[in-house]
């Protein structure tokens, strides 16, 4: 998740509901006021060399403890036609913002690196709700085999997903407008499209009803992708169908609740506990002032 990428301060974030909104989450309104939800765009795959000509990719350096990474900035007002909105649900879910919970994760996943504990060199790794990509890009630049970046909108995934990553790897503010493999070394891939249909087009996935042995990502990486209560299930029944068994590993970060819209860490992990399948571990906790609580959880099969 993201949104209005000239936010440059976590401290800023906050979402905007508005009265139209705040049906589609279904949780504010009583069921004569409730209107259907909007449809979800339909599931692409977005490839490299779809990045529009006309676009200004303005790139910023982000030094997470020494680890140096570019992002771009990217305006509402020029992808989608909206004015300093963090979210519109259905539309927009905010990938053009660099929100806080990708930065935690990106830390965490350092320091297990630093520790022994984890490894992206060789593995498959998927970004879900990936926004700017940071820490897909991250798993990247450690050596992933294949990393798969997923967004809600397509636009964010040409607008900023996929400069990002040209940018980081080719150091320069300007991503080229070429390719649309990005690079020799790993397996890099874009997919647009809502948790409860995207599978279907995620090649490490299997169609079967039971997960044959590799099948899946060895890594998911998550970050303030819980923050509406409508969307766990969804988002749980995909990190399920795409997560390797037995040895996969999910890294979440996120806000422990999010005000005004009824997700959080402890909501969604609820959601994990009540199905039984998965061990959830708490990896950091946030506590800067900066905003709500913050944690990186890491989830596992039993």
């Amino acid at each position: 998740m993201a949104a209005a990428a000239n936010s440059e301060k976590p401290s800023s974030e906050t979402f905007q509901l508005f009265s139209s909104s705040a049906s589609a989450f279904g949780i504010f309104d009583d069921a004569a006021q409730q209107v259907p939800p909007i449809p979800p765009p339909p599931c692409v795959e977005v490839l490299a060399s779809e990045v529009p000509s006309s676009l200004k990719h303005n790139v910023d350096s982000v030094n997470l403890d020494g680890v140096i990474l570019l992002k771009g900035r990217v305006n509402t007002q020029q992808v989608f036609g909206l004015s300093n909105s963090d979210l519109v649900p259905g539309k927009y879910e905010g990938g053009l913002k660099l929100w806080e919970g990708s930065l935690d994760l990106i830390k965490a996943l350092r320091s297990d690196i630093k520790n022994g504990l984890i490894s992206f060199a060789g593995k498959r790794v998927l970004e879900v709700g990936c926004g700017h990509g940071l820490p897909g890009i991250f798993a990247f630049l450690e050596g992933a085999a294949a990393v798969h970046f997923q967004d809600f909108n397509a636009e964010v995934l040409r607008c900023l997903t996929i400069p990002n990553l040209k940018a980081n790897l080719s150091g320069e503010s300007q991503p080229s407008s070429s390719n649309s493999t990005i690079c020799d070394e790993a397996e890099v891939r874009f997919f647009a499209g809502d948790w409860s249909g995207i599978d279907k087009l995620l090649p490490h996935v299997t169609t079967d009803a039971k997960h044959n042995q590799g099948d899946g990502y060895d890594f998911i990486l998550m970050a303030e992708t819980v923050y509406s209560i409508n969307s766990l299930q969804n988002l749980y029944n995909l990190i399920k169908k795409c997560l390797q068994h037995p040895d996969g590993v999910v890294y979440m970060a996120a806000k422990k609740y999010y005000f005004g819209v009824g997700g959080g860490t402890r909501r969604f992990l609820s959601v994990v506990e009540k199905d039984g399948v998965m061990t959830s571990s708490l990896v950091a906790e946030i506590t800067d002032g900066s905003s709500n609580v913050r944690e990186v959880w890491k989830l596992a099969y039993k």
